[in-house]
């Protein structure tokens, strides 16, 4: 008897995902993967990353397991759907039962465990996994299974949330050896000429930002030792030699200590990979900056989400614009690639708003940035505070959250035209700054494009 642990997410079904080509390795599987191997529990992951849903499912016909526990997020909920429905349909594949677990599950039991879902996993997944495979296997009861959802008679029956880890020192590396890490690395190697892998340090996040989703691991915050992490990126670094390292973590220099004891660390065990994380503006300083550079840091994302103090508070991000700008200078200055994300059409945010964004923009200066419309998960306070002037609420099963829409200031085309203008105006800018010829084409194309879409913005107001 043996558990599957999967997911459903298929690179090359992801036209967006093939122009950038950088994936990684699903992290919580394998932690999940390495705690079932740690108490005898036998089970298989297969990772679809790069396969089709056919070599999936041939693979779990091939091991017939007893439990098939699939990781959903808003991703690739709809591919998860699918695969649910085909495995409780179709007779070959012994008919197992079928765990769900991950983000998107929290706050939409009802509708998962109706598609034919046994068992959602709510919070962490490690020790429920094993004790929910245990029951399972054993034919127990599993009502006394804490941070499991379920239906009886029809009805969704939750237990009691499970109290989460207090040590994450217990935890096991992850089971990076279950899956095609060469492909990773290889993909990485091709498109951009050096490979990434993925370490996580922290879970939990103790800040209250109204569109992020802390339906896993909480408003919390719990952090391996520095000494553990270093030792896993000194074996990674033997056993992979990855050219650079991103830290999942929301808030990586949330704790100054441990940043100090992390620096010690790399440095007394030749643990330094080059490596990349995200951060608020108010957790750096000078002092941590250096750390960083000297322990391999060579970029820092750092959060704003808007250059409007005004959208800043209203999203309850607990910073000041100018305290952002600033850490994105210094950290430019110590030579450290910036990067910086930024949501439009969030509830209130008017043209004066983007405006400043843009001004924001120009004036820190980040290596990169990125720009999405803003979209409300189901769970967070953004959700909460938006659900009565939903305007598009589409069939749950054939779409996600990013689907949703609300009620904003200007219209959807409009916030699809104010992206392309910061874009252009920003990426025009930073020509402007390298003190490049004024009339070279590219230029001429951003500031081009740059106009046109004001021009669609002020069509669409």
């Amino acid at each position: 008897m043996s558990i599957v642990l999967t997911h459903a997410y298929y690179i090359f079904e992801d036209p967006k995902e093939q122009l950038i080509m950088k994936p990684y390795a699903p992290l919580g599987l394998l932690y999940i993967s390495a705690f079932l191997n740690e108490n005898n529990a036998t089970n298989h992951l297969y990772d679809s990353t790069f396969y089709t849903k056919e070599k999936q499912l041939a693979f779990i016909e091939e091991k017939q397991p007893k439990a098939v526990a699939i990781y959903t997020n808003l991703m690739t909920k709809i591919n998860v759907i699918k695969l649910v429905k085909t495995l409780k349909t179709e007779e070959k594949y012994g008919f197992p039962k079928i765990i769900l677990g991950g983000p998107d599950i929290t706050y939409n039991c009802n509708n998962y465990l109706k598609t034919g879902a046994d068992f959602l996993i709510i919070g962490e997944g490690e020790q429920t996994t094993l004790e929910l495979y245990n029951a399972i296997i054993e034919n127990k009861p599993y009502t006394e299974i804490t941070g499991i959802a379920y239906l009886e008679a029809g009805v969704v029956k939750k237990t009691p949330p499970r109290v989460k880890m207090k040590s994450l020192q217990d935890l096991p590396l992850p089971n990076r050896a279950a899956i095609p890490i060469d492909k990773y690395l290889e993909t990485w190697k091709t498109h951009h000429q050096k490979s990434s892998m993925t370490v996580s340090t922290q879970r939990g996040c103790p800040y209250t930002c109204k569109w992020c989703s802390t339906a896993v691991y909480g408003q919390s915050y719990r952090r391996r030792p520095a000494e553990m992490v270093a030792a896993e990126l000194k074996m990674l670094k033997d056993t992979y030699n990855p050219d650079s390292i991103w830290f999942v973590d929301d808030v990586f220099t949330v704790s100054h200590k441990w940043i100090k004891e992390f620096h010690e660390e790399v440095l007394k065990q030749d643990a330094i990979i080059p490596f990349e994380c995200i951060t608020r503006a108010e957790r750096l300083n000078d002092e941590v900056l250096q750390l960083l550079k000297e322990a391999g840091c060579y970029r820092i994302w750092i959060g704003a989400e808007s250059g409007s103090q005004k959208i800043i508070d209203a999203m309850d991000r607990r910073v000041d614009v100018d305290v952002v700008k600033k850490a994105i200078q210094k950290t430019n200055a110590l030579h450290i690639e910036t990067g910086t994300f930024i949501m439009v059409g969030y509830p209130g945010e008017e043209e004066e708003d983007i405006i400043k964004t843009i001004a924001y923009l120009k004036a820190a200066n980040p290596t990169h940035f990125t720009i999405t419309k803003a979209y409300p998960i189901k769970g967070t306070s953004l959700y909460t505070e938006i659900e009565k002037s939903i305007t598009v609420q589409p069939n749950w099963e054939t779409s996600t959250d990013r689907d949703i829409d609300f009620k904003r200031k200007y219209s959807r085309k409009y916030y699809d035209f104010a992206v392309k203008h910061i874009v252009n105006e920003v990426n025009y800018n930073k020509e402007v700054l390298k003190g490049k010829d004024k009339n070279n084409l590219l230029y001429l194309k951003l500031k081009t494009k740059s106009q046109l879409a004001y021009l669609g913005m002020k069509i669409y107001k």
